[in-house]
């Protein structure tokens, strides 16, 4: 496999000076592809800031982050919208989900704004809300859904241009447990077909279902290692 994410001597500093927070301390790390990692960290840990580094939502204070061998670390709001668009599917814990749109419209909408001709974003919608199973369901709008099944939308919506890493935040965090085993077993399945799965939790729970685990406190990686039992054991 080869490095899909390098991270190197990252540091976050807000408020530098006298009352600095530094939410990342020297991270260092390296995610290959095809890995399916789960960040884990209680609130305060620097987990959240991480995420927004690797989603490109944000840029460090010093350090740089290889994504694809291209140094994204320094890139304007712009480039690193395009690379947001083209390389990351989101999964968020609040679904953010458009009220007045259907399941439909709420996956197509990304695709809009990457100029998908409509043809196109229609059959790539349809097919990734039918991957998630809610190809009966593409009509309903958020509020005559589940949680479950607003997160597969919201997975759909991840998914439909089939980019090669999902970073997901909190994916289950607003969820019951039948519909967290069903989120799960999506997560997983996208890691079989080849995609690199990364997690966002502080439920241990979810984070044993990662092929690797990196623990973070304090802003620095506390550990990092690979599971020894099997992920897709039922």
């Amino acid at each position: 496999m080869s490095a899909l994410v390098e991270v190197k001597d990252m540091c976050k500093v807000y408020n530098p000076g006298e009352n600095e927070v530094r939410a990342l301390d020297h991270v260092n790390v390296t995610i290959n592809e095809n890995e399916f990692v789960a960040i884990i960290g209680h609130s305060g840990s620097g987990k959240s800031t991480l995420m927004n580094m690797l989603g490109c939502l944000d840029v460090p204070t010093s350090g740089t982050y290889l994504l694809h061998d291209q140094d994204v670390s320094r890139m304007s709001d712009d480039d690193l919208s395009d690379i947001r668009n083209r390389e990351i599917g989101f999964i968020f814990q609040g679904f953010n989900l458009i009220q007045n749109l259907t399941a439909l419209e709420n996956v197509e909408l990304p695709l809009i704004y990457r100029g998908v001709g409509k043809r196109e974003r229609t059959e790539l919608s349809r097919n990734a809300l039918t991957r998630v199973g809610l190809e009966k369901r593409m009509s309903h709008k958020p509020s005559e859904m589940s949680g479950g099944q607003q997160q597969r939308v919201a997975i759909a919506r991840a998914i439909a241009q089939a980019p090669p890493v999902i970073l997901a935040d909190e994916p289950t965090g607003n969820l019951d447990s039948g519909s967290t085993k069903e989120i799960m077993g999506i997560l997983k399945d996208l890691h079989k077909e080849g995609r690199t799965v990364i997690i966002i939790t502080h439920d241990n729970d979810i984070a044993a279902q990662a092929e690797r685990i990196i623990r973070i406190k304090d802003g620095q990686i506390e550990a990092d290692y690979v599971q020894e039992t099997e992920i897709y054991e039922e």
